[in-house]
């Protein structure tokens, strides 16, 4: 990415900024604007925000429509996604001056990645919080299964509402049949591509972690999906539940070091570590199959780790494509960046 260009997004009035390729420490006091001039990136590059998905917060208070635009080389072509925000009219977004339909559209031809403090819930949080980040990452990994998550979740949908049809008498167990069969189906393709996921990013996982000292990382996926006899057995209580009791929508996704759980068992020091490992062995498994490393952008990572484990991090940073971290001080970064941005309040200048 070499250009960024906001009109009008969050703290932004307007804002002009060249990038150089490789690391960006982007520093400035509490407030000053860093995570929003992230956010505002990420915006560009993907069609919505890291930390909501209501559009309307994004444009300037005060303002009525915003725009968000970043463009670069990709490959060697020569690549630009547009944004416009408005709290009157949904969001248009543009690839090379070409309209795009839809949020997926635009993700599908870049990618980004993100790391925030709450991102920690990934570990941390329950397996619904999991299941939704792995699968996002099944969707970028492997694209031709991108939708498996979103069908499987709309089959499910229809045979629950059948069930409670069912039990209310306003319908007969026949119509139930066929989404029955479609949730088996789709279950058993959904397991597959997450088993399939998992194997291709524990590798650098377990690698980047152990780097980082977080020893004997792993992923453990060991879901069995439903058969149509199993989701037959339990009809009964299904039935009396309003719900379906099995399937990938129940999963559970472990993220370990050794024998330890680190939901449980992991230490907050530990579960940032996870995460960012997670980041980093996403960010290799997407540049190793689209041939152009993906844009990390992270906010206040570095501030509780301590100096070695920054400098590893930074390394390892430094050598992942174009990386924007945030940070209160240079002093931060145990290395010099490719470039340094000091934030104030709506504006951003060259360190």
């Amino acid at each position: 990415m070499e250009q960024v260009s906001l009109r009008d997004v969050r703290s932004y009035p307007r804002l002009e900024l060249a990038l150089e390729p490789g690391l960006v420490l982007v520093t400035g006091r509490n407030g000053a604007g860093k995570t929003n001039l992230l956010e505002a990136i990420h915006v560009a590059a993907q069609g919505l925000s890291f930390r909501t998905r209501q559009d309307t917060q994004l444009v300037r208070r005060g303002t009525e429509e915003g725009l968000a635009r970043v463009a670069g080389r990709r490959g060697g072509a020569v690549v630009e996604a547009e944004v416009r925000l408005s709290t009157r009219e949904p969001k248009r977004i543009r690839w090379n001056g070409a309209a795009l339909g839809s949020v997926d559209d635009l993700r599908s031809r870049i990618h980004a990645l993100a790391f925030t403090p709450d991102r920690l819930a990934v570990v941390k949080g329950g397996p619904a919080t999991r299941r939704a980040y792995f699968d996002r990452v099944l969707a970028r990994a492997l694209p031709s299964r991108a939708d498996l998550s979103g069908a499987y979740a709309a089959a499910l949908g229809q045979r629950n509402a059948a069930l409670r049809r069912i039990a209310a008498g306003v319908s007969d167990r026949a119509a139930l049949d066929p989404w029955t069969d479609q949730v088996a189906a789709l279950a058993a393709q959904l397991v597959d591509a997450r088993a399939r996921v998992l194997s291709l990013l524990t590798p650098a996982f377990a690698e980047r972690a152990g780097e980082l000292g977080l020893e004997q990382a792993a992923l453990a996926y060991d879901a069995e999906p439903p058969s149509r006899t199993a989701l037959d057995a339990r009809l009964p209580r299904d039935l009396e539940r309003g719900t379906t009791g099995l399937g990938p929508h129940l999963d559970e996704i472990r993220i370990l070091a050794g024998d330890r759980e680190l939901r449980t068992y992991g230490s907050q020091g530990e579960q940032r570590l996870a995460v960012l490992s997670l980041l980093l062995a996403e960010a290799e498994l997407l540049g190793s199959q689209v041939g152009v490393p993906p844009l990390l952008l992270l906010d206040d990572a570095l501030s509780e780790l301590d100096a070695d484990r920054r400098r590893i991090l930074s390394e390892r940073l430094g050598t992942a494509g174009q990386t924007l971290v945030t940070a209160t001080g240079a002093e931060a970064l145990p290395l010099a960046p490719a470039q340094l941005l000091a934030v104030t309040p709506g504006k951003v200048r060259r360190g």
